[in-house]
């Protein structure tokens, strides 16, 4: 796989590296004296000597205890057996990038009907290892029904077509798309357990649906608004919820509080959960808006507040502690919300990078942006003072289309 070279950008510096792009510093271990001995002792460690052996005089569950309160990084560099224990089960998972991808050229056409045509298909799903900082393709989703979607047309040469995905309960979950022929590509929701790496499909839709506001909250998915296979109001004003945490035989579509009008099925949008409500705005960018707030306790439609709205410029994404991030699409700058003020405070102003940003995801203290068409992932360090940004690279010959931040998956093979 070919590593993520990142450029790291700050007020007063700018140098290269390969870095991780997730926060996976844990709390400092009572244990740590185990680590220490066995670095000092890796040699006794080796590839080829008791690799099932994680400290040697230590039974293995014993051994877990001190190693999996320790970073990641450093058991990397130790030996095999440490490796394949951070990612294994029995290893607290860390925060890693997935990515849904698109290829920048045309695929080969197929050499033979049996020739697996996930192989064929332009659209793939990464993760990027932080303590390795390779990519990795993620299992094919299943291949029946085949995923057919449209990213590009060259009828929109300005603008890409909107695949939309979220994430929830940990789980990536691909929702709504358009399909061949300008329908709904989705008749169910699509998604992956990283810590199974297995996919599974969700319950059907009431009605398939594209250019529609998508989100997540306590466990629960929402889709509101959109267009299905042709316009229909009841359908533009509709709002569903998938309730994940209920028992797969238990999954079905519950209709919620419906909106006042179709005004939010003129654009795919995000619905981002904060304080317990969703908010979403109706037009991406600089565009006069229509905001919306979701209190999903009352399930009921409120107005969205004007210094809210009047910030919401560009792609927006909930990044923990009450903190609502938005990047302004034109200026590249990312702010946060301030509900005491009704304002948006600067978090990091870089128009050279996340002018144009299309995408956000935040979590484990980085707010990740797509931006450059695809071409790169800004990620911002909030939690530093001052905040540090530096730039992801997607595989060689893809583009991104979208960005999450999910646990790692578990490699068995390692």
């Amino acid at each position: 796989m070919r590593s993520a070279t990142s450029k790291i950008t700050t007020p007063t510096t700018t140098t290269t590296t390969t870095t991780a792009a997730m926060n996976t510093s844990p709390k400092r271990c009572k244990y740590q004296y185990c680590a220490t001995a066995a670095a000092d002792d890796s040699h006794k460690l080796t590839d080829s000597n008791n690799e099932s052996t994680l400290l040697p005089g230590l039974p293995n569950h014993l051994a877990q205890l001190c190693l999996s309160s320790l970073h990641p990084s450093l058991l990397h560099r130790v030996c095999r057996s440490w490796r394949r224990f951070i990612y294994s089960p029995s290893f607290p998972p860390f925060f890693s990038l997935y990515t849904l991808l698109s290829s920048k050229s045309p695929l080969p056409e197929p050499k033979n009907q049996d020739q697996d045509q996930n192989q064929l298909n332009p659209f793939q799903f990464f993760s990027l290892d932080p303590i390795s900082s390779t990519w990795r393709r993620l299992p094919f989703p299943p291949s029946d029904p085949l995923l057919h979607l449209l990213h590009r047309h060259p009828s929109f040469i300005s603008r890409t077509i909107p695949i939309q995905s979220l994430t929830v309960s940990g789980r990536l979950v691909l929702i709504a798309a358009t399909g061949h022929q300008f329908l709904p590509a989705l008749s169910h929701p699509l998604a992956f357990d990283p810590i199974s790496s297995q996919w599974f499909f969700g319950p059907p839709l009431p009605t398939p649906r594209r250019w529609c506001a998508v989100g997540s909250a306590g466990g629960s998915v929402y889709v509101a608004s959109g267009i299905g296979s042709h316009y229909d109001s009841d359908v533009a004003r509709s709002v569903e919820k998938w309730d994940m945490k209920k028992k797969k035989i238990e999954w079905n579509w519950e209709k919620m509080a419906s909106l006042k009008d179709g005004r939010f099925s003129r654009e795919a949008v995000e619905a981002v959960e904060y304080r317990g409500k969703l908010c979403m705005v109706n037009v991406k960018g600089h565009a006069v808006k229509q905001g919306a707030v979701y209190d999903m306790e009352k399930n009921r439609w409120e107005n969205m507040p004007e210094g809210m709205i009047g910030g919401w410029n560009g792609p927006a994404a909930m990044g923990g502690e009450d903190r609502l991030y938005v990047v302004d699409e034109a200026n590249g700058v990312l702010s946060k919300y301030d509900s005491e003020n009704d304002s948006w405070e600067e978090v990091v102003d870089s128009p050279e990078i996340l002018r144009g940003a299309q995408h956000i995801t935040a979590g484990g203290g980085r707010v990740c942006v797509v931006c450059g068409g695809g071409e790169r992932i800004a990620v911002v360090d909030v939690v530093a003072t001052p905040p540090r940004i530096w730039v992801v690279n997607p595989p060689e010959g893809r583009e991104v289309v979208a960005v999450h931040i999910l646990p790692r998956m578990n490699l068995p093979e390692w």
